[in-house]
């Protein structure tokens, strides 16, 4: 069955670093875009990244463009999410998902000093 494990949350102080990885299996990796979402305590469930099937197409959302990379590593079955600078507002659960639909079950990234 399809499974995504992410791993690599923890805390970090502001302006610190952190690569989130998600592994995936029960699927054709290579063929579908690979997406990181957030969710903030109290808040909705939002995007962060995308990676598209090629690997050359990627897109962030505002709030983390030019802090945050989405790579992705189609031998390994893995999706990457390198932060930097990390900003307090970063706290959340992130998530990966597959274009297939399916979930992680998120990795809790805390950002405080």
């Amino acid at each position: 069955q399809v499974q995504l494990v992410e791993s690599g949350g923890g805390l970090v102080q502001p302006g610190g670093s952190l690569t989130l990885s998600c592994a995936a299996s029960g699927f054709t990796f290579s063929a579908y875009a690979m997406r990181w979402y957030r969710q903030a305590p109290g808040k909705e469930r939002e995007w962060v990244a995308v990676i598209f099937a090629n690997s050359n197409n990627r897109d962030y959302a505002d709030s983390v463009k030019g802090r945050f990379t989405i790579s992705r590593d189609n031998a390994k079955n893995t999706v990457y999410l390198q932060m930097n600078n990390l900003e307090p507002e970063d706290t959340a659960v992130y998530f990966c998902r597959s274009d297939l639909g399916y979930w992680g079950q998120g990795t809790q990234v805390t950002v405080s000093s």
